[in-house]
């Protein structure tokens, strides 16, 4: 009995030696995996990386030049129409294999916002706004990459699908309202100089601007109403119509009471802040109501508020803010790996 005993014990080392090793092995595996799920990159599905001019969506190897007016009308096959809006009507369509979105200027009347949405695709081709695919400005008509779930407003009936519902989490989420202020940090800093998004009067409307990409990140889509802030000079005015509700910053609201009549040459004009005070909104929205969310917004409250003030002077910078985002995801990131540490 004793010389097997201590058969048992010397047998017995080993396997303590190999179940250490396991578990150390899965602990570091579980953390690569955890720094690879969580961090913040750009898009997956953003641009890889073509010269100007060029492109390359879906299955593409390699960079292809921009279609001009006889490949879009020669090679570019409507589907189905999949939007329709006061400027332009956007149809599911297919080149050489790859689905696109085929887009129509709807009226002449809007045919200056048209041609402007299309410069400013030109200009601003990035990781934060939709690939660029082919331009025919004199048949009022340009092609960009197709992403088939839609804007931004399908966010929670995606998140619902058995295929995405395990990502509907913090993470994700938060994921998203980064991918919203980064793109703020590079509209108030672009290449064509500080611009405003003017096509944001309502929560709808703005989410509306941002499609959700497979990979679900967002990407800013619809660039018909971006002005340009001059500096030192006037700011930009969002239309010539009165706007109202709270959703829209205080200094794009009319200054005079119901007294006075609105007109457009006494409406005073505004800059890029009007973009930060639209921010917590947004961010309420894209974070949902998941497990984490709210000690998110309790992170957020004081540069929330601070989006908030009604003097747009002293209302953060979409640098400063998404500064605090990335603290905040950071932070939760680092509390979850310590919590899975400790279950282990």
């Amino acid at each position: 009995m004793g010389r097997n005993s201590g058969r048992g014990a010397k047998c017995g080392v080993p396997a303590v030696v190999l179940c250490l090793a396991a578990l150390l092995c899965a602990n570091i595996l579980l953390y690569v995996y955890l720094d690879a799920v969580y961090q913040v990159n750009t898009p997956l599905s953003a641009h890889t990386h073509c010269p100007p001019g060029y492109f390359k969506v879906g299955t593409m190897t390699n960079c292809s030049p921009l279609l001009q007016c006889a490949e879009i009308s020669g090679e570019v096959r409507r589907l189905r129409l999949i939007g329709q809006g006061a400027v332009k009507k956007v149809y599911l369509s297919e080149w050489r294999g790859q689905k696109v979105a085929l887009s129509f200027l709807s009226s002449e009347q809007y045919k200056a916002d048209f041609l402007h949405g299309v410069s400013m695709l030109r200009s601003l081709q990035s990781v934060r706004v939709v690939t660029l695919v082919g331009v025919c400005e004199e048949d009022g008509v340009f092609v960009t990459e197709y992403h088939p779930l839609g804007s931004a407003l399908t966010l929670d009936a995606t998140l619902a699908q058995d295929r995405y519902r395990s990502q509907n989490s913090w993470q994700t989420r938060l994921r998203l309202a980064l991918d919203y202020v980064a793109f703020l940090v590079f509209l108030h800093n672009s290449p064509v100089g500080t611009r405003v998004m003017c096509d944001s009067n309502d929560l709808h409307k703005t989410l509306s601007q941002f499609l959700l990409t497979s990979d679900l990140r967002l990407l800013a889509n619809d660039l018909d109403a971006l002005p340009k802030v001059e500096p030192g000079h006037h700011g930009v005015k969002c239309g010539h119509h009165q706007l109202m509700g709270q959703f829209v910053a205080p200094e794009q609201l009319w200054p005079h009471g119901e007294d006075v009549p609105f007109s457009n040459d006494l409406m005073p004009s505004y800059d890029e802040k009007s973009d930060i005070w639209k921010i917590p909104d947004v961010t309420r929205f894209l974070l949902g109501h998941v497990s984490g969310s709210d000690v998110i917004h309790f992170h957020l409250f004081q540069i929330h508020a601070e989006c908030k003030n009604q003097d747009p002077r002293l209302r953060p910078t979409a640098w400063d803010v998404l500064s605090v985002y990335r603290t905040v995801y950071d932070s939760m990131k680092e509390s979850h790996t310590e919590i899975v540490r400790d279950m282990l």
